[in-house]
């Protein structure tokens, strides 16, 4: 759901419209910690926010500039916690339509290594980090 954080397995939802400061709720479930992984839609209206709920050496996507295209970054911030921050680029619609037709009309198929619910995700990510699987890990939400 837009404007929804998912922190610390289903069981904890934090509504980022309801709580623009969503990061001290974040602090506060992981007893000042922060969370190993966020995935940013937002941008960069909201990375301040997941570089605070972000713990030390922890790892944040950036999938989505929802908020524009420029913004204010803390680097000091960024820096204290030795952060991890990937942008990633995903295609348009019009390209998921293409590959989809692609391989529906090859017959290829994914190599899907292993399977994780949502709850196992730090399994999940251990056994990325492990190398040892060949294809995707898929998590279900």
């Amino acid at each position: 759901m837009r404007g929804t954080l998912r922190a610390l397995g289903a069981d904890h939802t934090i509504n980022c419209k309801a709580t623009p400061e969503w990061s001290s709720e974040v602090l506060r479930l992981t007893g000042g910690e922060g969370v190993s992984h966020v995935v940013e839609i937002g941008g960069p209206g909201a990375l301040p926010q997941s570089i605070r709920a972000i713990r030390v050496g922890g790892h944040i996507a950036l999938i989505g500039v929802l908020t524009g295209l420029e913004g204010r970054v803390p680097t000091v911030e960024l820096m204290r916690k030795q952060i991890h921050l990937k942008g990633l680029i995903v295609g348009s619609r019009r390209d998921q339509q293409n590959d989809i037709a692609a391989l529906e009309a090859t017959g290829v198929r994914p190599v899907i290594d292993g399977t994780f619910a949502f709850g196992e995700l730090p399994e999940a990510f251990a056994y990325r980090l492990s190398g040892e699987h060949f294809g995707k890990i898929c998590v279900q939400w």
